[in-house]
C-alpha cells in the first residue's frame, strides 16, 4: 500500500458509479487509500459519457470525482471476471456501492456474502431511497430533490418549485457515506468485525434540511420559497446595489447597528421596527427598502470592501471563475493539477496540521490498471501491490 495519507494501508473496492459513491472513494483516494474502481467492460462508469464538457481524455463530469483510482473492467456475468471481483473483495478493506438491491446478490457479491468472505469487510451501500419500501425506486439527486421536499423551499416566492444548481444531494450523502466508513473502521479497530453502512440520498436531504424541518417539526407549518431570504434572521438575504446583488448576513442586534452605521442609516437601530431580529424579521419589507435606498449609492464591490472591514460579513454574489480566484485570493490554493491532459481539479478540502498529503493522480482510463490487478488478484500469494504502481506514473503498469 501507499505510505502517504492518513488512510495509507486501506484497500478500497469501489463498485459504484456517478456521484455520491465515486465522491466517497475519491476523498478515500485523496486520504492515501488505494481505490480500485470496478467498472464495465466497454462502457465504464455511466459518467464517462456525460457531457459536454468533455476532457481531452474523458468527459469533465468523470474525471473531477475519480482522481487518484485505479480503474479494472470486469463483467460481473462472466464466471472469470467474477472470480476476479470476489477475491478484490475478499482482499479489501471497504467495499463501496450503489446498485439496484438484488443485482450484486445474483454475483455472490451483497452484503452477506461478501461479509462471510471477508469479515473484516466494511461494506458500504448507496441508494436513492433506502433498503426497504423505496428499495426499487431510482435514486436520482433531481428527482429526490423534489420528493425530499428541498424544491418547495428553493427558488423566488412567486415562482416554480427550483432544484439547486448542482447535485447537492448526491454530494452530501457522499459525504454521510464516507463519514459512515470512517466510523466503522473505528469500530473495527475495536472490534476486529467489519459491518453494513448503508445510507440513501432521501434521508440525506432531511437530515441536510436543518433548521428548515425543525421550524416545521416545531410549529406544524410547512416552510416556504422565500429566494434567497432566511425565514429566522433579517437581513440575511441579498440587497440590490448601484450595479448587481450583494449578499449580507447579519446576526446579531450589534452587527445590525455596525452594518446600518456604515450604510449612513444613522438611528435606525434604535426605531422599534428593526431594535431586535425578531422585530426585523416582522417588518423586513421596510427594512429592505431603506436597506436598498442606501445601498444604491455604490457598487457591490465597494460595498464588500468597507463593509467586510466592519466586520460584516457580506460578498458579492460571484460566478464560478470569480468563486476560484477569490479563493486563490484568501490563500486557499483551491486548484490542483492531476497531469498532462487534464484539466485543474478543485484542491481535497481537508488539510492536516500532522500528516503528508497524498499526491494526486489522474483519474483512469477505463481498464487502465486492468493487466496488473487482474495478475495481482490471481497471485496465490495476496502481497501487497508494489509502490510504483499506487504511486501512479501514467503508462507505469
Amino acid at each position: 500500500m501507499t505510505d502517504r495519507g492518513p488512510l495509507s494501508g486501506l484497500l478500497v473496492a469501489d463498485f459504484s458509479r456517478v456521484l455520491a459513491g465515486p465522491l466517497a472513494t475519491m476523498m478515500m483516494a485523496d486520504l492515501g487509500a488505494t481505490v480500485i474502481k470496478v467498472e464495465r467492460p466497454g462502457e465504464g462508469d455511466d459518467t464517462r459519457r456525460w457531457g459536454p464538457p468533455w476532457t481531452p481524455r474523458s468527459s469533465s463530469y468523470f474525471e473531477g470525482v475519480n482522481r487518484g483510482k485505479r480503474s479494472i473492467a470486469l463483467d460481473l456475468t462472466d464466471p472469470a471476471d467474477r472470480e476476479i471481483a470476489t477475491e478484490l473483495v475478499r482482499r479489501a478493506d471497504v467495499l463501496v456501492e450503489n446498485f439496484r438491491p438484488g443485482v450484486l446478490a445474483r454475483y455472490g457479491l451483497d452484503h452477506e456474502q461478501a461479509g462471510a468472505l471477508n469479515p473484516r469487510l466494511i461494506y458500504t451501500s448507496i441508494s436513492g431511497f433506502g433498503s426497504s419500501a423505496g428499495a426499487e425506486l431510482p435514486g436520482y439527486d433531481f428527482v429526490v430533490q423534489a420528493a425530499g421536499g428541498l424544491m418547495s423551499i428553493t427558488g423566488a416566492a412567486d415562482g416554480d418549485p427550483m432544484k439547486v444548481g448542482v447535485a447537492l444531494i448526491d454530494v452530501i450523502t457522499g459525504k454521510d457515506a464516507l463519514i459512515g466508513i470512517l466510523t466503522a473502521l473505528r469500530h473495527r479497530d475495536r472490534t476486529g468485525r467489519g459491518q453494513h453502512v448503508e445510507v440513501n440520498l432521501l434521508t440525506s436531504l432531511l437530515g441536510g434540511l436543518a433548521n428548515q424541518v425543525s421550524g416545521y417539526l416545531t410549529t406544524g407549518e410547512a416552510p416556504v420559497r422565500m429566494g434567497n431570504r432566511h425565514p429566522s434572521i433579517a437581513p440575511y438575504e441579498t440587497l440590490r446595489c448601484e450595479d448587481g446583488l450583494l449578499a449580507v448576513a447579519v446576526g446579531t442586534d450589534a452587527q445590525f447597528r455596525r452594518f446600518s452605521y456604515e450604510l449612513g442609516l444613522h438611528g435606525i437601530a434604535d426605531d422599534p421596527r428593526f431594535a431586535d431580529n425578531a422585530a426585523r424579521v416582522e417588518h423586513r419589507a421596510e427594512l429592505v427598502e431603506r436597506l436598498e435606498g442606501a445601498l444604491s449609492a455604490r457598487t457591490a464591490g465597494d460595498w464588500q470592501r468597507r463593509l467586510t472591514a466592519a466586520g460584516i460579513a457580506c460578498s458579492r454574489v460571484n460566478d464560478i471563475p470569480a468563486a476560484i480566484d477569490y479563493a486563490a485570493e484568501l490563500g486557499l490554493s483551491p486548484l490542483l493539477h492531476v497531469g498532462d491532459d487534464h484539466p485543474p481539479q478543485v484542491r481535497p478540502p481537508i488539510t492536516f496540521s500532522d500528516t503528508a498529503a497524498t499526491a494526486p493522480t489522474p483519474p483512469p482510463d477505463l481498464d487502465e490498471h486492468g493487466d496488473a490487478l487482474r495478475a495481482w488478484l490471481r497471485s496465490t500469494d495476496p502481497v501487497p501491490l508494489p509502490n510504483g504502481f499506487l504511486n501512479h506514473d501514467r503508462g507505469a503498469s
